[in-house]
């Protein structure tokens, strides 16, 4: 018995030998330290990567950046802070190489909305030869608004048409539409359904032919203006013809404005994701060929937060009457159509319907009342109180 008992007491001490003893790692242990040391080493060149992309991507931001120098109707910051529908300004000039100075006219124009919760994206092309007032050179009236971007800058550009309109634009984009050509060429190009046939040759030196067909994606293109290749997808030279034909539309500028927006519609769709717009190739591109009052904060927040509403897209055109004033062409605008962009506008910016605004944008100089009533008197009315 004394046996038996010493042997359970020896076994026991064993037992509890073992439950206190660590046992000895093995070896696929320290196998799984290496993994987890590795794996902890790429996220580590992974973030510094991403920084570095990240930096890239601010300096491209930063070097196209350049303020309205204006006070602006709404606090923007706090209105995509708060995720609300926001709007912008694109100023399209064919200058060449974009000057960082006000040099040429802002021959293409639209307003664009951002409605993140309708998740819809709305483009209202402006006619650049409207009759205007600029705000703060309304000594030259009368101007095309067009012209005041290089008359007194892309501030007085805003003011002009936010005044004319009454609605609040927060943000611009001046562009080089030649430049557009290397934008689009980054994204792969891009698919556009013509609205009518014609034939186009760019104004070079080449013998460049393009013919576009009505209702089809498919063009053709010929380097000689002989032996044509067909083409569904539209490079950056290639939309660039397709948007800049004029003359041979029967609907004149408007025509080529409804072909501008198609092809930014486009762009839109191809780009619209945090992934394009966080590339710092992409935003290297745009750099050279824009600016713009966004900060590198709010493009973040934009391509994060609002990209989706770029899906569904909807256009439109502020129309305007032909007018002829000492042998220069106007574009003069209705109360009625005014007042149709207006609310068209203001919903999509979920703001509370008002009365359009000012009729050219800022006051007319006393002196110059006999002009505007002359002008006014195309489309039926007259001057309002000054």
């Amino acid at each position: 018995m004394d046996n038996n008992m010493s042997r359970m007491t020896r076994q026991n001490q064993a037992s509890n030998s073992n439950n206190l003893q660590p046992k000895k790692p093995k070896k696929r242990h320290k196998k799984w330290r290496w993994i987890i040391g590795f794996l902890v080493i790429l996220l580590i060149i992974g973030g510094i990567i991403t920084t570095m992309l990240l930096s890239n991507i601010k300096k491209s931001v930063d070097t196209m950046h350049r303020s309205a120098n204006i006070t602006k109707a709404r606090d923007v910051n706090q209105v995509l802070k708060d995720g609300k529908p926001f709007s912008i300004l694109i100023l399209g000039t064919d200058t060449g190489a974009l000057a960082r100075d006000r040099t040429g006219l802002t021959d293409s124009m639209m307003l664009i909305t951002v409605n993140p919760k309708k998740k819809t994206t709305t483009m209202m092309s402006i006619p650049r030869d409207i009759m205007v007032s600029i705000v703060g050179r309304e000594d030259t009236f009368p101007q095309k608004l067009n012209a005041a971007f290089p008359i007194a800058g892309v501030g007085a550009t805003i003011s002009t048409l936010q005044n004319y309109l009454n609605v609040p634009i927060d943000f611009y984009a001046l562009v080089n539409m030649g430049g557009l050509e290397k934008v689009i060429d980054q994204v792969g190009g891009v698919k556009v359904t013509s609205p009518l046939t014609f034939t186009y040759q760019p104004e070079n030196d080449k013998s460049d032919v393009y013919k576009f067909y009505k209702n089809q994606e498919k063009y053709e293109y010929a380097s000689d203006g002989k032996n044509f290749k067909t083409y569904t997808t539209m490079n950056g030279y290639a939309a660039l013809s397709f948007s800049r034909m004029r003359y041979d539309d029967p609907e004149g500028d408007y025509g080529r404005q409804k072909r501008q927006r198609l092809v930014l519609k486009a762009l839109l769709k191809k780009s619209a994701s945090a992934k394009t717009l966080l590339n710092a190739k992409f935003m290297k591109s745009i750099s050279k060929n824009a600016e713009t009052d966004l900060t590198y904060n709010n493009m973040t927040k934009i391509a994060l937060s609002y990209m989706a509403a770029t899906k569904n897209q909807k256009s439109d055109h502020l129309q305007g009457v032909s007018d002829m004033y000492n042998g220069v062409s106007y574009q003069m605008v209705t109360a009625s159509e005014k007042q149709r962009a207006t609310n068209l506008l203001r919903k999509s910016l979920n703001l509370t319907a008002k009365t359009t605004g000012t009729q050219f944008g800022s006051s007319v100089p006393a002196l110059s009342y006999g002009i505007a009533e002359y002008n006014l008197n195309v489309i039926g009315e007259t001057l309002d109180a000054q």
